[in-house]
């Protein structure tokens, strides 16, 4: 990713817009405009635990939590793809920062709780909902494709900022907007280097990178530490987590359903391996695929190879915008009859939740929710366990 050059005066303007940040957020604790209001220490006792609720990161491998009496520190292991670990010190507000030095050298200071949040990815805003911290949510990377009613409205509302397009952060426009926190998507970008020089807190939430979808999904802690939600988060992943598992025990004791996965992509077809998060999800809900051998997270094939091997699967799970019928599969490729699932119309598309700009909430809130994603997914499987299922995502393609 690269950031096209501008012709100003970037390095003066991130340095006076910066100063101009430092000074704003250090005599600032009452409520935004736009944002939540902060609770801050006024009487600090160096003996007092002011992390009284403390989260508990069962299945995430990617970030841990180690707490202080006055701050936590979270350490994200791989930022992005090759990244090398990134530490952040959350600081309760109100209190002293730590020195920084030894592992914390280096290290991003954030004031906790956060007002006002920038969010990298249209994953990560089912977490402000479902922690009831909305109101924090000031900034998104690109609003066109949110599906969710709520944040729609503040988009439309004019209280949340669009802050990118594509891969091309608008650092000017963040900077102008002052969010305590930024948080990425999971990849790198020179903006935020920009950022950080700032003095804006650039925070990785790299959940994507995770092994299975209860780990993804746990990131939601991250943010409920970041707003003073831990205990919400808690029990909201708990919640998601007992569903979860009480779908996958139903789910263990009949035979495997195999079934085939994704869909060619210009001239490459991407199915699951067997260290995927999509490929725990096939397995939890009852089901094998061809490819559950091969390790690592993803097979890169061609049609034939797809065909050759995965020609007679019975159902064929898919995530494409655009199908509705299997008619729409058959015009983008008439090789698709070649298909079982095709020709017996065992075709389930998840868009069924599409929103009113195109958007998919399969892509929304389906890592926030596996536990959704999971119960349609035993519901195509094996229909005699959820006899009475609702969908949520996935729909069967009519002719």
């Amino acid at each position: 990713m690269s950031i096209p050059r501008r012709r100003t005066c970037l390095g003066v303007l991130v340095a006076t817009l910066s100063s101009l940040a430092l000074l704003l957020s250090g005599c600032t604790t009452s409520t935004d405009d736009a944002g939540r209001s902060r609770d801050c220490v006024t009487d600090y006792d160096a003996a007092r635990d002011y992390f009284p609720d403390k989260a508990t990161v069962e299945y995430a491998k990617n970030f841990t939590l180690a707490y202080h009496p006055n701050y936590a520190v979270l350490t994200v292991k791989q930022p992005f793809p090759g990244g090398p670990p990134q530490r952040y010190v959350l600081v309760r507000c109100g209190t002293p920062a730590p020195d920084p030095t030894g592992d914390l050298a280096g290290a991003q200071t954030v004031e906790i709780p956060v007002r006002t949040v920038y969010s990298g990815s249209t994953t990560q805003l089912p977490w402000f909902t479902e922690l009831g911290v909305l109101d924090a949510l000031t900034g998104a990377a690109d609003t066109s494709m949110i599906t969710s009613e709520q944040v729609r409205a503040r988009v439309d509302e004019g209280k949340v900022t669009q802050y990118a397009t594509g891969a091309t952060v608008d650092t000017e426009r963040v900077l102008a907007g002052r969010p305590d926190v930024l948080l990425t998507d999971g990849t790198e970008n020179p903006a935020y280097a920009v950022l950080r020089r700032a003095g804006i807190p650039v925070i990785a939430i790299a959940d994507w990178l995770e092994a299975g979808p209860l780990a993804t999904a746990e990131w939601i802690k991250v943010l409920g530490v970041l707003t003073g939600t831990t205990a919400k988060a808690q029990e909201v992943f708990g919640g998601i987590a007992q569903r979860y598992r009480a779908l996958a025990e139903k789910a263990r004791g009949v035979p495997a359903t195999r079934i085939l996965y994704g869909a060619d992509f210009q001239g490459t077809w991407t199915v699951p391996g067997a260290d995927s998060s999509a490929g725990t999800m096939i397995r939890d809900a009852g089901g094998d695929w061809p490819w559950s051998d091969r390790s690592g997270t993803s097979v890169h094939l061609s049609f034939e190879e797809v065909v050759t091997r995965a020609g007679d699967v019975p159902i064929w799970l898919v995530s494409d915008n655009q199908w509705t019928t299997v008619a729409d599969v058959e015009k983008v490729d008439p090789r698709y009859r070649n298909l079982a699932a095709v020709a017996t119309g065992q075709v389930w598309n998840a868009n069924l939740a599409m929103g009113p700009t195109g958007g998919n909430d399969f892509f929304e809130s389906g890592s926030a929710r596996p536990d959704l994603v999971l119960a349609d997914t035993v519901a195509i499987l094996h229909p005699e366990l959820l006899p009475d299922h609702t969908f949520v995502y996935y729909r069967r393609l009519g002719r």
